[in-house]
């Protein structure tokens, strides 16, 4: 019997950290999720958390605070159970648990397999926080630290089906639904007029958000930047170009809807975007632009005008090997309750808003 590629030993390790699962990494202890834990009567003496999250608790100078993805290992006095696991890790609940510790921090002899273990949770859309060797953890699922680059493989990702779909801003518009045998996200484009080889098309890359595209939430600027992009590719289209809008499945900038509600609530006592997430251990950009690569060169798109204010993002895709033949600006109006957020994106991110 052969053993299983990286690739699926990568996927049944993000499988276990959805389902509450330990993990045993290659090279490591065995870490179960804080977040999803199922075993009851696991408990450990040592937490694995975000530099972010440490410095919080004060447990990091401010020069390894100045990375704050970094794994930090904490010791507790007592040892954490599930419930106190969670109440440290989510700082959503600083409030309903204002007393924590004491704790140190030790010396990490496994750095760069924690660094994965951190992301791989993210990946899973929970919280970068585990139980570090903890009794009556239940049977653990082996992950290789060098694995996790297989999730990050773009060249998997395949058409997986096409169809007519007549939307308000066209009825003359395509849906082209791209699947991956390593990720359970969807993506889809929306290609308006026929793709050709002479002229670049004009490209918004949208990020999923469940409740600016859905809800019409007014904290973001999401739902409205989505619908003035479908009417600009159609537009573009009627000009004798083509446009295509890329619906990628990343919500939350990559961090994940649980991840993101939480981060709005930590902006409703007063933090920005980055703040917030960099108070819950996670990036504040943490998308993969690799996937809207390969889609765009699955469309035939090599070159592209690219609908954006962040000039980041024209950098992502021209590292992932697409050419950039113009950036076009895309803003639109704020309102009382995201103007902040707006801030926030052209001071601490770089977006090139007014």
């Amino acid at each position: 019997m052969t053993s299983p590629s990286p690739s699926r030993r990568a996927a049944q390790a993000l499988d276990a950290l959805r389902h509450g699962w330990p993990i045993a990494l290659i090279g490591g202890p065995v870490l179960l999720p804080a977040e999803t834990g199922v075993s009851p009567d696991a408990s450990s003496v040592r937490m694995l958390i975000s530099a972010a999250r440490a410095e919080t608790l004060k447990l990091v100078n401010q020069r390894e605070a100045a990375e704050p993805h970094a794994p930090v290992l904490v010791r507790g006095a007592e040892p954490f159970d599930l419930a106190a696991a969670r109440a440290l890790a989510d700082p959503s609940l600083d409030l309903a648990y204002p007393l924590k510790g004491p704790f140190r921090a030790e010396p990490l002899e496994w750095p760069d397999a924690a660094a994965a273990a951190l992301e791989l949770a993210r990946l899973a859309g929970i919280l970068p926080a585990f139980l570090v060797d903890p009794a009556s953890a239940g049977e653990a699922q082996p992950f290789d630290p060098a694995d996790l680059a297989a999730l990050a493989d773009p060249n998997r990702l395949i058409v997986a089906a096409r169809a007519k779909l007549p939307v308000s801003a066209s009825e003359d518009c395509q849906i082209v639904a791209f699947r991956s045998t390593d990720d359970l996200r969807e993506h889809v484009a929306l290609v308006f007029g026929d793709p050709r080889s002479d002229r670049a098309p004009l490209v918004r890359l949208h990020s999923e958000c469940l409740t600016g595209d859905v809800l019409g939430s007014l904290k973001c600027d999401c739902g409205p930047q989505l619908d003035a992009a479908l009417h600009a590719a159609a537009s573009e289209a009627q000009a004798g170009g083509w446009g295509v809008v890329l619906y990628l499945r990343q919500e939350g900038r990559g961090i994940g809807l649980i991840n993101k509600l939480r981060a709005y609530r930590l902006q409703d006592v007063g933090f920005d975007t980055v703040e917030a997430n960099q108070r819950l251990g996670l990036p504040d950009e943490a998308r993969d632009f690799g996937i809207a690569a390969r889609m765009l060169e699955l469309l035939g798109a090599r070159s592209v005008r690219l609908m954006t204010n962040n000039p980041a993002k024209v950098d992502a895709l021209k590292a992932a090997g697409v050419e950039i033949a113009e950036r076009v600006p895309h803003q639109l109006p704020g309102n009382p309750h995201n103007i902040r957020y707006l801030a926030t994106k052209r001071d601490r991110a770089g977006h090139l808003l007014l």
